[in-house]
């Protein structure tokens, strides 16, 4: 017997950070909850994810915990794999198709996702889905059966495909029939609630309207903001190489949150961790009063809280610790050279130029016995190529290191 629960504390905290709930807003999703504890029923809660790459970030991370919301409150979570979709590619937000995937490809990614998924999740009480058991037993027939439920013009009002084509960029039609694909895994899962970021709400609607034209009760939709990556620009993304992985280590996952703005300090409180609306209210409270509260001493804790979802309260200890020591020990001079960097250039070539090594061979075994950094990071490949275009795209976890070569312990260079 499954116990479905109306705890207020869980629910208000579920509603917490939602940007939006279709039909209704807020209040239908708390009514929603409350009738569904009242009545015993179990609520199918359904979330889609593409395993387009082997790496989860914080970002996906937003609905996953939001999922595991409604797991708390007793209802049944599903975690769907885009075993299918993923070889056609998400068009959400993009101004160009995503290269194809293989079907061992997202086979292989598949599970890093749902490796990395346990840590948050009780795998054992998710349903856990791949749309290719039965797109893959589609026939033409059938696809052309289900292109028949929505007519090209709801397709073409999708933000991401009007604006590719209003910019003169192609428009395949594979990209077309992802929203449909998505949208017919909510009537074969027959999903009450389905989650995703903004940036998901057309295909979630495609859905809805799905299941009405299957003659089912259409889904709620609640979505999520996206989560901004490091950089504060752009959404947390492998492309913009702006996110925290859930791989990462804890002294990464540490010293990639301290680096965040002030800022984005209530957003990824919000967004990445666990705690209530009070404490919430109290950490926006401290944030303006910047005179009396240092952001800093914020910026930890959440940085702590992080690394615990993860990991352990004894590993978030070790990272803090390990941070500390960094800006301690001051390990970056205040008085750096700089040399200016134009074009791509063989590191050996670099710290040979730049007078931090007389010859090539001995930047060779330099390299071999771990003693050059760029950027705080070992370089491992005797044959790296530098350029600027590396530098800005591969930010260190501690800022104190951006744009440093290090041979040795004494020797530093400021790249510019």
């Amino acid at each position: 017997m499954v116990n479905i629960q109306a705890d207020e504390n869980k629910i208000n905290k579920l509603v917490s950070g939602i940007v939006d709930f279709k039909p209704g807003g807020v209040e239908v999703v708390k009514k929603l909850l409350l009738d569904a504890a009242k009545e015993g029923k179990q609520l199918r809660v359904k979330l889609g994810v593409d395993p387009t790459s082997t790496d989860l970030h914080l970002g996906h991370m937003v609905c996953i915990q939001k999922l595991k919301q409604f797991q708390d409150l007793g209802h049944q979570a599903i975690l769907l794999i885009g075993g299918f979709t993923a070889q056609v590619g998400d068009p959400s937000g993009r101004n160009s198709a995503r290269p194809p995937l293989t079907a061992e490809d997202v086979a292989k990614n598949a599970q890093t996702y749902l490796d990395q998924v346990s840590k948050v999740l009780d795998l054992e009480k998710v349903e856990i889905v791949n749309n290719a058991d039965w797109f893959s037993k589609f026939s033409l027939t059938d696809m052309l059966r289900l292109a028949g439920k929505v007519t090209v013009n709801q397709m073409l009002a999708k933000e991401a495909f009007g604006k590719r084509l209003d910019e003169g960029n192609p428009l395949f039609v594979h990209e077309v029939f992802y929203p449909l694909l998505q949208g017919y895994d909510s009537v074969e899962l027959k999903a009450d609630i389905e989650l995703g970021g903004t940036d998901q709400t057309f295909n979630l609607m495609v859905g809805r309207d799905l299941q009405k034209a299957y003659e089912m009760k259409p889904q709620h939709i609640m979505t999520m903001p996206l989560l901004i990556g490091l950089d504060g620009v752009k959404k947390m993304s492998k492309t913009s190489q702006n996110y925290i992985a859930l791989n990462d280590s804890p002294e990464d996952i540490f010293g990639k949150t301290m680096s965040i703005s002030d800022e984005m300090i209530l957003n990824y409180y919000t967004l990445c961790t666990d705690i209530n609306e009070e404490s919430l209210a109290e950490i926006a409270s401290k944030l303006e009063q910047k005179d009396k509260y240092n952001p800093r001493d914020l910026k930890v804790e959440l940085a702590m809280k992080i690394v615990e979802t993860y990991y352990t309260c004894e590993d978030a200890q070790k990272a803090k610790d390990h941070f500390d020591n960094l800006f301690k020990k001051k390990l970056v001079p205040d008085e750096v050279p700089e040399y200016k960097l134009e074009g791509e250039l063989a590191i050996t070539d670099l710290v040979v130029k730049a007078g931090l090594s007389s010859s090539k061979g001995e930047v060779k075994r330099l390299i071999q016995g771990g003693g050059l950094k760029v950027n705080g990071e070992k370089v491992n490949d005797i044959n790296f190529v530098i350029s600027q275009g590396f530098l800005s795209e591969n930010k260190p976890s501690v800022a104190e290191f951006q744009n440093i070569l290090q041979a040795g312990k004494k020797k530093f260079l400021r790249l510019v």
